[in-house]
């Protein structure tokens, strides 16, 4: 484990049985058909690059940098487009694969967004949820684990860019971020 965690949360192999049960449950919905996966950097890469191969219905892969936070904590309540997607969704089926779901301001604007542009659906798939965090009305269609308010860090969530390269999820000491 390393220094800066008070615990481990989630094991690799915890991570890796449960993003593969939560695959099939995606590609049993989406058998037929070619949905547009669009992965919400930085935080979901590891998340993401799992969870796809994971299908084998054919994807499309697309990314956007969209977030809410800075190098806080705490959520801006604005919602930040860094990197924008390159593919129209206009007509398409999208999934977005997000690392973690907590005040609900990001994928709920993000979703909106991808509606008025066209999307014939959107659904959601998250690594972790905080819901006891929830401050819009949106859940994902698909959750890998149901976390309490800890400030987690691993397999791509960080704190200032730092722990991203961790293989497992854990709970950063709060002195590092108080």
């Amino acid at each position: 484990m390393h220094q800066d965690l008070e615990r481990i949360l989630l094991t690799e192999e915890e991570l890796r049985a449960r993003v593969a049960a939560v695959g099939r449950e995606v590609d049993v919905r989406y058998h037929g058909r070619r949905p547009l996966v669009i992965g919400i950097l930085k935080g979901s890469i590891i998340f993401y690059a799992d969870f796809i191969r994971c299908l084998t219905c054919p994807v499309e892969l697309d990314f956007m940098a969209v977030s809410s936070y800075g190098s806080g904590t705490v959520s801006s309540g604005k919602l930040k487009i860094r990197k924008d997607l390159d593919r129209d969704v206009a007509g398409r089926d999208v999934i977005i694969v997000e690392d973690i779901i907590d005040s609900g301001f990001t994928l709920a604007n993000l979703r909106q967004l991808l509606l008025e542009r066209g999307a014939n659906s959107v659904a959601i798939v998250t690594l972790l949820n905080k819901a006891s965090r929830r401050e819009y009305d949106i859940s994902p269609d698909y959750n890998c684990f149901d976390i309490e308010d800890e400030f987690v860090v691993g397999y791509g969530l960080d704190q200032d860019e730092k722990y991203r390269n961790l293989p497992y999820i854990g709970i950063l000491k709060r002195a590092l971020y108080e």
